[in-house]
């Protein structure tokens, strides 16, 4: 005879029949499922009753904490005030790397626990362990003891954060769960409150190559992410970012590591450093540091030097050579106009295709591999001029990439106005990257 409080069963009915669960309902199936009590067959059915019925505020929450609670919570012991920041995912998406660093040059600790990429959006990890010797792993006093002597660490989340998301995580991506905003948004909180942070800054993409693909769906996830954090005394901001476009003109590992610290010695493509510049404001703002200026750190080349401590602090060469493709194939211009628009899925998947990324977790993926774009929107193009440069150690995985970038580019035949021909910048909220400020 079961001890169990509840039977799954009756859990499923009532989320299936459009009830709200309980939250000792909650709180058992989390742990359940966690202890391999509820069989995955029944919370695959759970996960398809909140795909369709939904749930609310205060159930999205409790879910997060149960989460949370399956496992442990990173106890930081810093003097500095504590900041997370973490993007649900897109194309050329680099901006952790000169992030951190910048925010810690300001006085900030900056506990970044990130992933690997799967499918056409890229890993922060995939991307720094390009970098000869840098290692992802770390401890736990690691982590404190780097936030101490440098103010950023980004690494492998330890494997007592949140075990029921793991697990659940998994379980959504085979049974067409996966875009619950619920499910998502708990997935994501679980894991960032349990890093133990004050403060988080969320940078929900919008558009083709992000998983949010209109500016509605994105509002509603970080919504929701925003209201969890405010639940669990996190205090969180969310900006919606454009994602139609990739961000910068890398895409891939080492191709955006070398683009990342471009910005942070004071260079780079203009939409890179306006997001950066961008989060590491509110992330300042949420740490109480409102005083810093983080346009003044890159300047100076003190994130610089943060960046070249953190990196050193696990194990890397800051100065080393990054690793080189072994093919290169050069895309040209089909026809002359001004580049329209430059789709970020197809650009993603191509990287993917070439190895930046990987079909299965666990796979390996090829450092060297990744797209340079050598145009971007707005920019006048001639026939035949180089638009993308193709990186990969396996050329016959080119064939692959060009048919996921057929159809990418658009062109507009009408003549630039007013020399904006080769316009690179970030125009304020509202009107370019930045699409809107989401805060509790």
């Amino acid at each position: 005879m079961s001890t169990e409080p509840f039977a799954a069963v009756d859990v499923i009915r009532a989320k299936r029949d459009g009830g709200r669960l309980a939250d000792e309902q909650i709180d058992w199936v989390i742990d359940a499922y966690t202890r391999g009590v509820v069989a995955e067959e029944q919370m695959s059915a759970l996960a398809m009753a909140i795909f369709l019925r939904g749930m609310d505020a205060s159930e999205t929450a409790r879910w997060t904490g149960a989460m949370i609670d399956s496992g442990d919570r990173l106890a930081l012991k810093v003097a500095r005030p504590t900041v997370d920041k973490h993007s649900t995912g897109g194309v050329g998406d680099k901006i952790t790397l000169p992030l951190a660093p910048l925010v810690a040059a300001c006085g900030a600790a900056v506990p970044q626990l990130s992933g690997r990429g799967l499918g056409h959006t890229g890993g922060t990890l995939d991307k720094l362990e390009s970098i000869p010797g840098w290692r992802a792993e770390l401890s736990t006093e690691d982590i404190s003891r780097q936030l101490d002597e440098v103010g950023a660490v980004v690494c492998a989340a330890t494997d007592g954060l949140a075990p029921a998301d793991r697990k659940l995580y998994a379980l959504r991506d085979v049974t067409s769960t996966v875009e619950s905003v619920p499910l998502i948004a708990s997935s994501i909180m679980s894991k960032k409150i349990a890093e133990g942070a004050a403060g988080l800054v969320l940078d929900v993409k919008v558009g083709s190559g992000a998983f949010m693909k209109t500016r509605e769906q994105a509002r509603e996830l970080a919504a929701a992410m925003v209201e969890i954090g405010a639940a669990h005394g996190v205090r969180t901001t969310a900006l919606l970012t454009d994602m139609g476009t990739p961000l910068g003109r890398a895409v891939g590992n080492a191709v955006e590591v070398a683009e990342a610290v471009e910005v942070l010695r004071g260079e780079g493509p203009a939409d890179v450093v306006a997001l950066t510049l961008a989060l590491a404001r509110e992330m300042l703002d949420l740490a109480g540091l409102t005083e810093a200026d983080p346009a003044e750190a890159l300047a100076s080349g003190r994130a610089y030097e943060t960046w070249c401590r953190m990196i050193r602090a696990q194990g890397g060469d800051p100065d080393a050579e990054l690793p080189r493709p072994r093919h290169v194939h050069v895309v040209e211009a089909g026809q002359t106009g001004i580049l329209s628009t430059m789709d970020a899925y197809g650009v993603g998947v191509a990287a993917w295709r070439l190895g930046a990324g990987r079909e299965r977790r666990g796979e390996p993926v090829q450092h060297a591999a990744g797209i340079r774009c050598l145009v971007k929107p707005g920019e006048h193009v001639e026939a035949g001029r180089p638009v993308f440069e193709l990186h990969t150690d396996t050329p016959e995985a080119v064939p692959a990439a060009l048919a996921a970038l057929d159809g990418a580019l658009s062109y507009s035949v009408d003549h630039p106005a007013d020399g904006d021909a080769t316009r690179d910048d970030a125009p304020a909220v509202g009107e370019g990257i930045v699409l809107e400020i989401v805060r509790s």
